[in-house]
């Protein structure tokens, strides 16, 4: 039992091309694709005619085409398959080294480049640990104030 919207959507897949769509596919096709040779046609195929240069229905595409080529003009992606692709996901910040300063490419919470900034991060905060744990503790045994440094 088809739904409607399925109904809509073969409707949609299965309907003849208009003549924009037919010359952008072709231009498209010919200025883009890295399968398509001037002299041999599509490489992958060994008869070397490829159906998305002679295409008046709307429905199978090549996978190539999809995948790689269709991206560049997304008005067309539109008018093919009827749905816009989801936005790609943001690509990940670049971060700075809190050590030696140098960029990154951060996971979340990561604060160094390196092991080696890492272990170099972790004596530097865990001798200001101590040297804060050391002032507290000779004032309190003391009585004195700690001297400033």
């Amino acid at each position: 039992m088809n739904t409607d919207a399925e109904a809509d959507m073969c409707e949609f897949l299965s309907r003849e091309l208009t003549r924009a769509v037919r010359r952008a596919i072709r231009k498209l096709f010919v200025d883009t694709c890295a399968n398509y040779d001037n002299e041999y046609g599509c490489l992958p195929l060994e008869y070397g005619g490829c159906y998305m240069l002679d295409k008046w229905w709307a429905g199978s595409y090549c996978r190539y085409f999809l995948k790689a080529v269709l991206l560049r003009n997304p008005g067309l992606e539109t008018a093919l398959i009827g749905k816009k692709r989801p936005a790609p996901p943001p690509a990940a910040e670049k971060k700075r080294c809190e050590m030696c300063h140098k960029p990154f490419l951060g996971d979340g919470r990561q604060r160094y480049c390196s092991e080696k900034c890492a272990e170099r991060g972790r004596r530097k905060s865990e001798s200001a640990r101590a040297r804060k744990y050391r002032l507290k503790r000779r004032s309190t045994v003391t009585g004195m104030l700690p001297r400033k440094p």
